[in-house]
């Protein structure tokens, strides 16, 4: 039986320099998508006031996002270990992916759902469920891995995935100017905890759901023609804070008592 390193290691080898490349690749066909079928919404209150705006300027570069991360995957031979990350974690870590999960469900703008055409909630729901897929396989999948795989501990594996998950979302600042540079910062909290989903359940798709899940109920406040304000989007702002302060807390107590690494 192959001993757990060998197995860690099957696929190419990405070192994380190349990573970074790998990334501004990323981005450059997610940006290049969008400036190319994207529409302008600038002259409305909304981030995607029509169903059309919501398939060019975000499914279809997300999209496309998606296929790029996963044929990345598939050239390196790492879909195994990624959509599988057995590194236990104590119990109470579980409590991240489910307050996350009821914070979006909670605090998702419902009645402004409710007064959109079903096309545009249907776009909006593949868009986000992209939105999971592409950035966590990119940032949880690849990222984790090259981190790992250059022999960093899991916390600072956590931290350096995290970091490059918030640093590109600076991109940003292109089209939002400072109010990106925050972004970054609370995106790359996110990432933590989004790295704490995979722990918690061992496999890809635990935090591609949550992600997906929490990106809807974030958008879900900025789609249609006339979106209307909902008090419920202060909870998932309320809960990462919260998280934050769990976290620093309980910081040291993330790892098991007897830490085995299950492959």
């Amino acid at each position: 039986m192959p001993g757990a390193d060998s197995v860690a290691h099957r696929g190419r080898r990405l070192a994380w320099p190349w990573f970074l490349v790998v990334v501004v690749a990323y981005l450059a066909v997610l940006k290049g998508a969008g400036a190319i079928v994207g529409v302008d919404t600038g002259a409305s209150d909304s981030r995607f006031p029509t169903a059309e705006s919501v398939v060019l300027s975000g499914l279809i570069p997300i999209g496309l996002s998606v296929l790029f991360a996963a044929a990345v995957v598939t050239w390196l031979g790492w879909w195994g270990q990624i959509v599988r990350y057995r590194v236990p974690v104590r119990a109470w870590v579980w409590c991240v992916p489910l307050s996350m999960t009821a914070a979006a469900i909670l605090g998702m703008n419902y009645p402004n759902l409710v007064a959109q055409k079903a096309s545009l909630v249907l776009a909006l729901l593949a868009m986000a469920a992209c939105v999971g897929a592409a950035e966590e396989l990119m940032f949880r999948g690849i990222g984790v891995q090259v981190f790992k795989r250059s022999g960093l501990s899991e916390g600072r594996t956590a931290l350096y995935s995290s970091l490059v998950f918030g640093l590109v979302h600076l991109s940003n600042a292109f089209g939002e100017g400072s109010q990106a540079v925050l972004q970054a910062v609370i995106v790359s909290t996110s990432g933590y905890f989004f790295y704490l989903c995979l722990r918690a359940g061992g496999t890809l798709l635990l935090p591609v759901a949550v992600h997906a899940l929490w990106d809807f109920g974030l958008i879900s406040n900025s789609v249609g023609e006339d979106p209307k304000s909902y008090p419920g989007v202060m909870l998932p702002i309320l809960l990462q804070v919260a998280l934050i302060v769990l976290l620093i807390v309980r910081r040291r107590t993330i790892e098991p008592a007897t830490a085995l690494t299950l492959r």
